[in-house]
């Protein structure tokens, strides 16, 4: 037995129902079940579902780690029959392909490492204490005598799709006194075959619904009807149906239309999501109702196919799901530019973040680690973070590779990544090492990686506690010595992605990647000096300073206006500069004083002569802030609000409502959160609000009002509590009000507004 006592299955790695009913002989004054089905549950006690969670529980490695969720039932337990249900469904702990099996590019081979289910069946498992005003207490496991029966949920693929057999439906079966008969006795799985990974208690908000739309016909197309939320989202469908017995409704949800108007579920030709939501009548010329249960769709629109006249649907609604729903920062003014792009960016993040943090809801579905750290501010002045960042560094931790690990090459032989490497997706679900040429492996990229230490340097700026840094240090000593591996006999490191999605191409791998090692080493040498690690400490100044030298040695060159600037280290025939080239080294203190204002002329010349931010999603947050710590706010909003790519305004002209995955007019993916980085320069840019000192104990008002603007207000809730600014101009001047909780303390600085 675990924790929870056994797991129970029915032996299948289908959808299955579980239930039982049990009696309360004394008067109940606490009672609390701790619950957990894989891949994912729902929970009934006494025909009513238990909370308004969706997909408990938390997506890990569950050879690692399994989460269950724990449920105060006080007020559900009565004295007398009592009865618990649950559903049990897939998610990643056994993943179906029916709709939708992922696939790599052409120009890379079939990936030897594919995916593995954790189990050969669906399991469940609770534990029931039910503490009596006696003093006494009762406790139940689950056993064999528990039964279980399908579900009318056939096919349940983690990627969306969802078969539905209304005829399985078993009408009243949470309730007390349904007829079980003809139900099976539950299996109670061996300890052999039971899920291997160790069970905690899940901590980070659970999934909710956090909003709905009701979709909209909008037109017949090729024989379907086409329907339009409004909004792209992920979330739980649900509709009324009726039709004769057998009669089957398909509904395919997708970001957006192609040029027919059909739904367009082709990525860029890149794959082909293919999800379908299907819905089998169980009855004749009965209005009946259908609800997600174990997987989420994403996109805006759908389109609904019929197999016959006598099918009909009515009422389609879209919950909008996230684990981001507690809200900690606001922001408003009269230029309703940035109120959409803001909007764009928000609606990005709610729609990925679901227990992880996905890359894009529609194709992949990983949880890849780049956003970690350079989202981390944007999200964390938007929404409470804490325990999201807190289980992303868990799942980092637990998938840091040791010696041992290791995989399949395309000759079949062992392939051994390396010691500390932090796998660019955690969980990593489909471990794709396969070299990338030019690239090195998508498994190891290092401003991936890098989030577990510069992810946990945000959290502790914005939530103040030292136990994160605590947490994940041998992580990040750990990783740093993995990094020190792939630096060449220049000491640079090519071995990844560079500036992703920068739309000149203009990558700058070394200069990107190598400048990563310097900013993880020093920032280790932070969290040593904080942790009192005094020898740790030297040590990794040592090797910052040694990076930073032969860094400035080969890069920091004088231009043909003989401005000292950072060429490109790929280009050897003529000096090239990019934006991010120049403003990761300002950004992480790397240029030599006597130099500072050459480079700062140099990457403003880089933003001037583009005329738009020319970045991809690794150097753009550096840029952003570079340009604003040295006096580039104008170019900043001119560059935004553009009406044509790159630019943030031109997903709104093109009528996107969550921000897309590169600066083009029909990206790959409409709804990526990756390039949302001018949200951190809302609150610490326009509003001013600068973290002095962790958990935003002591902070710097220095705000910015932008010509286009009239009014601005902006709320951040700290955890040392509230701060407001607001600023308004009026005669030409521009007034400005602070408040602040008494626990914080405001320094103001006007310089930017007179």
């Amino acid at each position: 037995m675990n924790e929870l006592g056994n797991w129970i299955s029915q032996g299948t790695q289908k959808p299955f129902y579980v239930r039982k009913e049990f009696d309360v002989k004394k008067e109940i004054v606490k009672a609390a079940a701790y619950v957990c089905g894989l891949g994912q549950f729902i929970f009934h006690l006494n025909g009513q579902k238990v909370a308004d969670h969706e997909l408990d529980p938390g997506w890990t490695n569950y050879d690692k780690k399994i989460q269950y969720v724990k449920f105060d039932i006080t007020d559900l337990v009565h004295t007398g029959k009592n009865v618990l249900g649950a559903e049990v469904g897939n998610g990643w702990f056994i993943k179906e392909d029916e709709h939708y099996t992922f696939s790599f590019p052409a120009f890379m081979p079939p990936n030897p490492n594919p995916y593995k289910p954790f189990g050969d069946e669906l399991v469940f498992a609770v534990k029931l204490i039910l503490n009596y005003v006696d003093g006494t207490a009762e406790t139940l496991f689950a056993d064999e005598t528990f039964k279980v029966k399908e579900h009318p949920v056939t096919m349940s693929n983690v990627y969306g799709s969802e078969t539905y057999c209304a005829e399985l439906n078993q009408k009243g079966w949470n309730q007390i006194d349904f007829d079980d008969s003809k139900w099976e006795n539950a299996v109670v799985v061996t300890e052999q075959d039971a899920p291997k990974g160790e069970l905690i208690e899940q901590f980070q908000p659970a999934i909710k619904v956090i909003c709905s739309y009701s979709a909209k016909y909008v037109h017949t197309v090729s024989g379907r009807d086409i329907y339009d939320l409004g909004q792209n989202v992920s979330g739980m469908l649900k509709f009324s149906y009726r039709g004769k017995k057998g009669d089957v409704i398909y509904i395919y949800p997708a970001e957006k239309l192609n040029e027919a108007g059909n739904v367009d579920q082709v990525a860029k030709n890149w794959v082909t999501v293919g999800n379908c939501i299907t819905c089998i009548v169980g009855e004749d010329d009965t209005w009946q109702d259908y609800r997600m249960r174990f997987t989420y769709f994403a996109g805006r629109y759908f389109a609904v196919e019929k197999s016959s006249e006598s099918a009909e649907i009515k009422d389609i609604i879209g919950e909008s799901i996230s684990s981001a729903w507690k809200t900690d920062g606001t922001f408003h003014c009269d230029d309703t530019r940035y109120v959409q792009i803001y909007d764009l960016v928000e609606k990005a993040v709610e729609a990925n973040m679901v227990s992880i943090h996905t890359d894009c809801p529609t194709i992949e579905r990983f949880a890849w680690q780049e956003p970690n750290h350079l989202m981390a501010p944007s999200i964390m002045y938007m929404k409470d973070g804490r325990k999201l960042w807190e289980k992303f560094f868990m799942d980092m931790r637990i998938d840091q590779l040791t010696e041992e690990d290791y995989f399949m090459d395309l000759k079949g032989n062992k392939y051994f990544p390396g010691a500390g490497l932090i796998p660019s997706q955690a969980p990593c679900y489909i471990h794709n090492v396969l070299p990338v040429p030019g690239m090195g492996s998508f498994f190891d990229i290092i401003p991936w990686g890098s989030s577990g230490i510069l992810g946990v340097k945000w959290h502790y700026l914005f939530y103040g506690d030292k136990k994160v840094i605590a947490d994940n240090y041998e992580m990040g000593k750990r990783y740093l010595e993995h990094l020190k591996t792939k630096q060449n006999e220049d000491g640079f490191i090519n071995h990844g992605l560079g500036d992703w999605g920068n739309p000149d191409n203009q990558l700058a791998r070394e200069n990107v990647e190598t400048a990563f090692l310097y900013a993880d080493a020093i920032t280790l040498a932070e969290f040593a000096e904080i942790l009192g690690k005094e020898e740790d400490e030297a040590g990794f100044l040592q090797f910052a300073e040694s990076v930073k030298e032969n860094y400035n040695r080969r890069l920091l060159v004088q231009n043909e206006s003989g401005k000292w600037c950072y060429r490109s280290f790929e280009h050897k025939e003529k000096i090239v500069m990019t934006q991010a080239c120049e403003a990761l080294p300002l950004y992480w203190g790397m240029v030599p004083e006597e130099k500072i204002e050459d480079v700062i002329d140099s990457f403003r010349q880089t933003l001037i002569e583009k005329q738009s931010f020319a970045s991809g999603e690794v150097g753009l947050p550096y840029i952003i802030q570079t340009a604003s710590r040295y006096g580039m706010n104008a170019l900043i909003c001119s560059f935004i609000t553009r009406p044509e790519h790159p630019s943030y305004y031109a997903f709104v002209k093109n009528g996107l409502t969550t921000l897309g995955e590169y600066w083009e007019e029909n990206p790959r993916s409409h709804c990526h959160d990756m390039m949302g980085h001018i949200i951190e320069w809302y609150y610490n840019g326009i509003a001013g609000i600068k973290p002095l000192k962790p958990g935003f104990k002591k902070v710097l008002i220095k705000p910015y009002l932008p010509e286009s603007m009239n009014e601005m207000s902006c709320k951040y809730d700290s955890v040392n509590g509230k701060i407001i600014v607001s600023m308004r101009r009026d005669d030409g001047k521009i007034r400005l009000d602070v408040k602040a909780d008494e626990r914080i303390d405001v320094e103001i600085d006007k310089t930017f507004i007179v």
